[in-house]
């Protein structure tokens, strides 16, 4: 018996951590109504405070995979409420290369592991794609959807072509941090299961 194998529970425990990740994307969305820099400001706040379920979920990781499965559940997710596609190839990539630098560490290893959620965190950024990839009719479907051009205007003025690889930076070094805030935050969890 195979015990890399990863079993029920461990499914179980993916699709319970996306949720609470998706709830905390979900949240700072509703924000994003608010304002256009809300929308660009998720590079920080999804982070930083999805670092809370992420840090527990990577004292819950063993095996190779589970953090893999998350990024493609997210990528569905992401398509079936309306980013489409275009996202999916970064977050997935950002899914696996998180998974290979964790299992490095063997799981254990919190230095390796702050750098996994860093890059896991990249998976953010592809809610911007759309903006990027289909400005013309991104911009159009939001104006038919009742959005002001003046909202329209902050947005693409904060997201475009030339703002993407600064959002992605700041995508990893919030994410390094919010590992740091996660892990205090869940710290008996993380003794429990002899990380260090």
């Amino acid at each position: 018996m195979n015990d890399n194998k990863l079993k029920a529970k461990d499914f179980i425990t993916v699709g319970i951590f996306t949720a609470l990740l998706f709830v905390v994307e979900f949240a700072c969305g509703i924000l994003g109504f608010i304002h256009p820099y809300i929308v660009a400001s998720y590079v920080v706040m999804i982070p930083l405070v999805g670092s809370i379920p992420m840090m527990l979920f990577y004292t819950k990781i063993e095996k190779f995979g589970m953090i893999t499965i998350m990024s493609v559940l997210l990528a569905i997710i992401m398509f079936v409420t309306g980013m489409g596609w275009l996202g999916a190839p970064l977050i997935i990539a950002a899914g696996v290369i998180a998974d290979l630098i964790a299992k490095k560490g063997d799981y254990k290893s919190f230095k390796l592991i702050s750098i996994s959620h860093g890059i896991f965190c990249l998976w953010v950024c592809a809610n911007y794609f759309p903006v990027i990839v289909t400005a013309e009719s991104y911009r159009k479907s939001l104006i038919d959807g009742g959005y002001s051009a003046e909202y329209c205007e902050n947005l693409f003025r904060a997201i475009n072509s030339k703002t993407i690889a600064a959002l992605l930076v700041l995508c990893f070094i919030f994410g390094v941090i919010g590992a740091y805030v996660g892990k205090s935050i869940v710290k008996k969890h993380f003794e429990k299961a002899g990380i260090v």
